[in-house]
């Protein structure tokens, strides 16, 4: 069971959710809080680095076959 809950497929799961959420706050404070440049930018920079841990682990569990 332990196994399981550090499972690198439920990690890309866990990320690939917190991705969506930093997606839909990016949206929200952009149209709610237009002004806050500072924090939009602090949150996209987080998003990149999520969509970047994604990339290596589906590379992980998907490596491309060799020439």
């Amino acid at each position: 069971m332990d196994d399981n809950l550090h499972s690198l497929p439920r990690r890309l799961i866990e990320l690939r959710i917190e991705h969506a959420d930093l997606d839909d706050l990016i949206d929200r404070s952009s149209i709610e809080h237009p002004g806050d440049e500072l924090t939009v930018r602090r949150l996209k920079k987080r998003r990149l680095a999520l969509r970047d841990m994604i990339a290596r682990l589906e590379a992980e569990l998907d490596p491309p076959e060799p020439a």
